[in-house]
């Protein structure tokens, strides 16, 4: 039987790095230049906080994050940017939370997809991981596919492929 897991994990070294070099960017850019922007990754809760004077700095920041992230190998989607900034004093705060793991529901609706497919394939919730076994590689393949064209909302990777 061959088997691979579906997992949702972000490196905690690789977003680290991606935010380093996305403060590097914003201390030579000239639009920064002289305004109050705090960037930081806290790594205990897995989120990055934001600290900016104005949307408009707030929407920059993001965009600079989002990017370097991205050319560092993250998925924008690993960054959970729906919550609203809040505005106390003369700073906008925000805190984005970063996706990391597959939650219950997330896990349940993957292997519904995969069940729902008629694919020869075996799907099993095994903590945050989903095991996926079957007779043939090719049926196993197609499970990537499958799940790589859902839409999912969450960055999936695929490990410990057995033949």
């Amino acid at each position: 039987m061959a088997s691979f897991d579906i997992v949702s994990k972000v490196e905690l070294q690789t977003l680290d790095n991606a935010i380093n070099i996305a403060k590097k960017e914003i201390d030579n850019r000239f639009d920064f230049k002289g305004t109050h922007v705090l960037l930081e990754l806290n790594k205990k809760d897995m989120t990055i906080n934001i600290e900016v004077d104005s949307d408009m700095k707030l929407n920059q920041l993001e965009d600079i994050m989002l990017t370097k992230a991205m050319r560092q190998g993250l998925e924008a989607n690993c960054f959970d940017l729906s919550k609203t900034p809040n505005a106390s004093g003369k700073y906008i705060r925000k805190t984005v939370p970063v996706k990391n793991g597959l939650d219950k529901e997330m896990a349940k609706k993957i292997v519904k997809l995969i069940k729902d497919s008629g694919l020869k394939v075996q799907a099993a919730i095994m903590d945050d991981t989903i095991r996926v076994t079957g007779k043939k590689i090719d049926d196993l393949q197609d499970v990537i596919k499958l799940c790589n064209g859902a839409n999912l909302d969450v960055p999936l990777q695929y490990q410990n492929m057995k033949a």
